[in-house]
């Protein structure tokens, strides 16, 4: 089942598998959300929680006990609930259960909350911890956006520009999407911008730190563009399907970062994940800008 919120420039759909948008749609019906094409990747707009991407060996240890997670947590293939929708502002929760506790064992709510304003969609992921432990975890946003938005451009007409000048590091991964450990300079063209090509993802992610906390994927050939941002979110990844010609990018504002290579992942350890006492709630917020 799907639930729509809507205004007067853009109309917004979202479904329950995921919490998941499947649909940004502007005033003049141009679609700014990646439609899934299973011929490159069957999404549309993951919510990570409660780890960003793989695991090693997909398990991970909490309490002294290990667990399997599946890539990008248990988000992304839980059913949610529409707690509410006016129209204008979606929630849709995850209330744990014994399927969730069985691969996160912590009593909780995770809620998605989706609102419109103007021409900006907020997305506010927070958590509740109902447990009497603490929770320790990551979560992030996964969206892939159209490109081009327009029939007669081209992938490689479009490029990420961010908001101010920035020298940020890009972390590394082995070719399996684990951290290695290292992590090298990612020199922007004019200190803000990045031009795309296809073949950036060869090596599938690029992950991001140390940039500026607001991009915009557009082209000067087209006044539409889409602007993120997200003041919350320490690491920025941008992605498609690996050695294709796929017509989307991804760009993904994460609070944490993948498993690193070899190593069974404590989450006691990892300085990257929230760590929130019993009866607390987190809450953060990152924005869709829909500029026409």
């Amino acid at each position: 089942m799907t639930h729509t919120i809507k205004n007067g420039l853009l109309t917004v759909t979202a479904g329950e598998l995921g919490a998941q948008l499947m649909s940004v749609l502007g005033a003049d019906g141009t679609e700014y959300l990646w439609q899934g094409d299973p011929a490159y990747w069957p999404d549309r707009a993951l919510n990570i929680f409660p780890f960003v991407a793989r695991l090693t060996g997909g398990r991970y240890s909490l309490d002294g006990q290990v667990y399997a997670m599946p890539i990008h947590g248990i988000a992304p293939t839980a059913r949610f609930t529409a707690e509410e929708n006016t129209g204008e502002r979606l929630t849709m929760a995850l209330y744990s259960d014994g399927e969730t506790r069985s691969a996160y064992p912590r009593d909780f709510v995770f809620r998605v909350v989706y609102a419109l304003s103007g021409s900006r969609l907020s997305v506010t992921y927070e958590v509740e911890n109902r447990d009497a432990r603490p929770m320790i975890f990551g979560l992030g946003g996964h969206p892939g956006f159209n490109v081009p938005l327009r029939a007669g451009l081209d992938f490689t007409d479009y490029s990420l520009r961010f908001s101010e000048k920035c020298a940020p590091a890009r972390v590394g991964f082995t070719p399996e999407c684990f951290l290695d450990g290292a992590e090298a300079p990612f020199p922007l063209v004019g200190g803000d911008t990045l031009p795309l090509r296809h073949g950036l993802f060869d090596e599938d992610a690029i992950v991001l730190r140390g940039m500026c906390r607001e991009v915009t994927l557009g082209t000067d050939r087209d006044p539409r563009s889409v602007t993120v941002t997200f003041p919350d979110m320490p690491y920025l990844g941008i992605w498609h399907a690996p050695r294709t010609d796929a017509p989307y990018v991804c760009v993904e504002p994460w609070l944490s970062l993948p498993a690193k290579a070899g190593e069974l992942t404590v989450f006691e350890r990892r300085p990257d994940l929230r760590r929130l006492a019993p009866g607390e709630t987190y809450r953060n917020t990152w924005t869709i800008r829909i500029n026409a």
